[in-house]
């Protein structure tokens, strides 16, 4: 399972992991059951997101923009205004087995997460 993670700039670790938290009971699922973070290329300089994976124990990636953009995404997203169809849905479904969503972005706070295996 990939936890797609999009967010405002200057997030803190706290609430990166507070949003993961709040979708993974959304989901029904547990943090033993994730393999990857992962979010936009643009984000990769975000300390709030490195601090929360290592927190987690859990690799992050960022994915290139041309990656990201190979997803249609069912969600509108204001990352258009960067030239992406999204970040936390591509992001998840990018790194994930099946392609599949099983829970859409939703937004915590600055925090979007999505969920895909």
């Amino acid at each position: 399972m990939i936890i797609g993670i999009g967010a405002r700039r200057g997030i803190s670790s706290q609430e990166a992991l507070d949003a993961i938290y709040s979708a993974l009971a959304e989901a029904g699922r547990s943090i033993d059951e994730v393999q990857s973070l992962a979010s936009a290329k643009l984000k990769e300089n975000e300390a709030g997101l490195h601090e929360a994976a290592a927190i987690l124990g859990i690799g992050i990636r960022f994915i290139d923009h041309e990656e990201l953009n190979k997803y249609d995404t069912p969600s509108a997203s204001q990352a258009s205004r960067f030239g992406l169809t999204g970040v936390s849905e591509p992001a998840a479904l990018a790194l994930s087995d099946k392609k599949q969503l099983i829970l859409r972005k939703k937004v915590y706070g600055r925090v979007t997460i999505a969920i895909a295996e």
